[in-house]
């Protein structure tokens, strides 16, 4: 079955195509995606990973069509990051 794996950094994206068993998991589109390979810094006991922007473990048996995620750490601290201003709240001027 078609499925893609995704991982992205901030200088660099990956989005790989590839035909798995149809009995395939998350792990097995991972391993044989060579994704590991090329960005050996994922840690897959300690990222999330999802199918389609909801997360999923690791042993998700795949559908056709399903795009794999492997997420980020998040770097920044939400109590340090300034909110940004998304225009939903009133101007008080």
């Amino acid at each position: 079955m078609q499925i893609s794996v995704a991982y992205a950094l901030p200088e660099k994206q990956i989005w790989l195509e590839l035909c798995v068993p149809d009995d395939a998991t998350v792990m097995d589109a991972i391993s044989h995606s060579k994704i590991l390979s090329l960005f050996p810094e994922v840690n897959l006991e300690m990222q999330k990973v999802g199918i389609f922007g909801k997360f999923c473990k690791l042993d998700t048996k795949l559908k056709e069509g399903d795009r794999v995620e492997i997420y980020r750490p998040i770097t920044a601290d939400p109590l340090t990051v300034p909110r940004r201003d998304t225009g939903d709240e009133p101007d008080n001027s």
